[in-house]
Order: structure tokens, then sequence, then C-alpha cells
């Protein structure tokens, strides 16, 4: 683990990095305290901080204030070293926001007793948060295709129509549906159905713009969310369509081929999202009707057979 050491004092720096190497720590120095806040500004910031109170251009208490303003998610876990043993400095140290402090002169068993209780604590709150991120994902994402699943998708459209409407500009929809699902579970078995499922977002997934987004509607309905209504939105529903009907996906019986009917619909900001969304299925249902295997957008003439 990488460690900060700032202190001005020479002596006392080149000491202290050198017990810090001694105990496993891989050590970034500072002279003062200008240069220990650039160092804990960094993206690869240590995560473990010793700093010495009284420093020249900034002093450690200074440091702590401006490191604890920040949003950052992985904040350093931070050490006071200072001859200051009264009580009053040792409440101003802490209120400042330093995690611990350690007075001089100091014993190496203290020090480095104290040391470790950050560094646990550091790992501790790095477990925290990639536990907390891995049940956002959870939360979030369909656990069978990884795309985002029916709430979080419709959660992302609410936003973009909300930006819409703040900001100007135009979006659309398609909610794309694989035709004759239930025949692929039925003939193959519902493993195949899955990959065919994961094989169809595989390929979706590689024929988006990086700000769309794919989310998972339920079943074998799932939803694309484009920013802009033009052209280039009406070719990208064609080419999802022509993608997944050119492709033979692998399943574990045989080969598999499906196409998908798409309903598309656009908005200016003037829709909400429910409405939205029914144009959008509507438009699914006409394509379903006149034969599948294609693209239909709402505000499209209805062709009845």
């Amino acid at each position: 683990m990488r460690i900060l050491i700032a202190d001005d004092d020479v002596t006392s720096r080149t000491m202290l990095t050198g017990l810090m190497k001694r105990w496993g720590y891989d050590v970034v120095e500072a002279i003062d305290g200008a240069q220990a806040w650039e160092e804990l500004q960094r993206s690869d910031a240590p995560r473990l901080a010793v700093l010495d109170w009284v420093m020249p251009v900034m002093d450690g208490v200074e440091v702590i204030r401006l490191v604890r303003a920040r949003s950052a998610e992985h904040l350093p876990y931070i050490l006071l070293l200072t001859a200051k043993n009264g009580t009053d400095d040792i409440i101003r140290g802490l209120d400042a926001g330093a995690d611990d402090y350690v007075g001089k002169p100091f014993s190496l068993g203290e020090l480095r007793a104290r040391i470790q209780v950050g560094r646990r604590t550091v790992e501790l709150h790095s477990i925290l948060l990639e536990t907390q991120s891995a049940l956002n994902h959870q939360a979030t994402h369909d656990p069978l295709t990884g795309v985002l699943n029916r709430r979080a998708i419709l959660g992302h459209l609410e936003k973009e129509l909300s930006r819409i409407r703040r900001d100007g500009g135009s979006l659309s929809i398609g909610i794309l549906d694989i035709d004759h699902f239930k025949r692929v579970n039925d003939r193959y078995g519902h493993q195949a159905g899955d990959e065919v499922l994961c094989g169809c977002v595989e390929v979706l997934g590689r024929l988006l713009r990086d700000y769309d987004l794919l989310g998972r509607l339920g079943g074998e309905e799932f939803l694309v969310v484009a920013p802009g209504t033009g052209d280039e939105c009406g070719h990208l529903y064609e080419r999802l369509r022509a993608a997944i009907s050119s492709t033979t996906f692998t399943s574990r019986v045989k080969p598999v081929s499906v196409t998908v009917s798409i309903g598309v619909a656009s908005c200016d900001g003037t829709t909400c999202l429910d409405d939205l969304l029914a144009a959008a299925d509507d438009a699914l249902y006409r394509a379903k009707r006149s034969g599948r295997d294609r693209v239909v957008h709402s505000d499209s003439p209805d062709r009845r057979e």
C-alpha cells in the first residue's frame, strides 16, 4: 500500500520514510503542505498519509481541511504528526478532519500500531465500496444478459426526457421483440433460448452508439434509448434488425436463427414517458401484425393487409 509522508524536516522525513519502507509500504514524499496537497489530488493518490502539523506554505491542518472538502470516493486516512499535545490542539486537528494523531516525540510501536489501524480502515472501506458497487449492479442490471433491467432503463429514459425538456433536443426509443421466441424455447429448450437472448444482446451492443442505452423490459423484449430522431436514428434501428436477422446464434443444441420486430417512437420533450412507450408499443404491434422482421415507426401510416 502507498503512503504519503509530508514533513519539511529532512531528518524526520528520511527517518519516517525508512520506517515505512521497512514496514512494507510504498512511500511518496512531500517536503511541504503544498506538495502534499498536490499529491493527494492525484487520481492515484496514496490512501494513507502522515502529515506533520507545522510545515511551510501550507500546514498539515490546512491540507486536511482541503482534502475533507473534496467529494472524492476514496478519501485518504490521515494521521497528523504533531508536537502540539495540548487538548485544544488535538481537538482542533481532529475537528479539521484528521483520522488520528501521534504526538512528538513518538514511540515506534505506537506509530506502527496507529498506521496499521489506518491500513485496516482503508482496506475495510475498499471492501465496502466494492460491495456497494456489486449490489448496485445487481439492482440495476439483468442477471442473464447483463444489460440494464426494466427499472433502470425506464429510469434512464425518464432522465433523458427531463433533460431534453430542459435543454432541448430529441430522442427516440425502440421496443425490440424477438419474433416467435416461444418456438425457440419449445423446440430447443430454455437454455438455448437464454443463449439466443445473450447472443442478441451482444450483437446489439456492437451496433449501438456510445451514448445509446439498451435494457431488457422482460422476456424477449428490449428497449433502446437513442438521443436524436433524424435519419441516423432511423438507420440505427434498421441496422439492429438486419444484424439480428443475418446472425446465426450458437447454442449447445444447434445453431439458431431468429428475427426481431422493432416499434419506434420519437419525441422532442413534449411527450410523457407513458405516452412514448405506448406509441412505441403500438408501432411494435403493427410490425408484428404486418409480417414481423421489420421496423415500424409510430408516425408511419398503418397499412392494413
